[in-house]
């Protein structure tokens, strides 16, 4: 009997196929990547799922659902969570996806590592039926850690599995998850906490500004939102301000072509790039900002370079460093 198993790299979805190894079920593990993914680092999968594979022996297919995941951030059918989550559609769309999967690796049934009212948008009862429903799975789901607190699913039915077996959490409650992580010397496992940028406030506040000025913003524009300081400056401009060298090496890579980089003439301080269609007035006030976070920031006026790019030599402009009272408006996010 072979499965297929959703496997963020979290201990929840770690247990789940553990659970049914014990039982005797083949796993095949799958993990959805996006741009929105805390744990994604430069490789093409999740750090998490890679170490937890290594501990399970099962073999993982990454998907990566950047483009369309955007698409679903842009207009979630069933709305936000707490951020600029929409977990309702995305559970429905990566469920949809592993659906698609299964005839390719022989899957009879899905395993999530789900727990019943853990999560507060897309773990209630309510809602996984609804996610089931819509993602066309009705019944192929088995969630292992919770499922004795659900109706029997397809595979406990038809006897694929014994539902005597798996296990009834619910609620927040870590504790029986991290006794059944040693008992299986199971180790190495991110904190539950979040792994989804959206729910972050900071993250999230980036994000619906994004939206609202560039309704038809592109990957490129969701990865600069995880780097530097973002400041509003009109409604199709605004500056992202490096905090420390290695971001100041992100902004340069992460610069378009016609986006404007400022830099201090005389003393270190950070990168800023401009972004969008800018005036005069609006380019000085960036300048001032990146007056205002570098050491020059108690000087009455202060040189900073501004290169357009395209092969053009830097012009410089003589400002003020911006003051705190009148920037704060500004920032969006932290």
């Amino acid at each position: 009997m072979r499965a297929l198993a959703l496997l963020s790299g979290g201990l929840d979805s770690t247990l789940a196929i553990r659970l049914m190894q014990e039982q005797g079920v083949e796993v095949e593990a799958v993990n959805f990547v996006s741009g929105f993914c805390t744990c994604t680092p430069k490789e093409s999968s999740c750090s998490a799922a890679r170490t937890a594979v290594r501990q399970l022996g099962v073999e993982l297919t990454t998907v990566n659902t950047s483009e369309q995941f955007l698409e679903v951030v842009r207009n979630p059918r069933h709305g936000y969570g707490s951020g600029m989550n929409p977990c309702l559609d995305c559970r429905i769309m990566m469920l949809r996806r592993a659906r698609e999967r299964m005839p390719a690796v022989g899957a009879r049934f899905l395993v999530t590592g789900e727990v019943l009212n853990e999560r507060p948008m897309s773990q209630r009862l309510q809602a996984m039926r609804l996610i089931e429903r819509e993602a066309g799975v009705e019944g192929l789901v088995l969630r292992p850690l919770c499922a004795r607190r659900l109706e029997p699913s397809i595979p406990e039915r038809k006897g694929w599995v014994e539902r005597e077996r798996l296990l009834g959490l619910h609620g927040r409650q870590r504790t029986p998850q991290i006794e059944l992580a040693r008992r299986y010397g199971i180790r190495d496992y991110p904190c539950p906490a979040g792994g989804c940028r959206l729910t972050e406030p900071g993250f999230a506040a980036r994000m619906k500004d994004l939206l609202e000025h560039r309704p038809g913003c592109g990957l490129a524009d969701v990865q600069l939102l995880k780097v530097a300081r973002h400041f509003r400056l009109g409604p199709r401009v605004k500056a992202a301000v490096g905090r420390d060298e290695a971001e100041n090496e992100r902004l340069k890579v992460l610069r378009r072509s016609d986006d404007r980089a400022l830099e201090l003439a005389d003393v270190p301080g950070p990168l800023t790039l401009l972004r969008g269609e800018a005036d005069a007035q609006q380019v000085r006030l960036a300048a001032a900002i990146a007056a205002r976070y570098s050491r020059a920031r108690d000087r009455a006026r202060v040189r900073v370079s501004v290169n357009s790019g395209g092969g053009c030599s830097a012009a410089q402009i003589e400002v003020a460093p911006a003051r705190d009272g009148q920037i704060a408006p500004l920032r969006v996010g932290r």
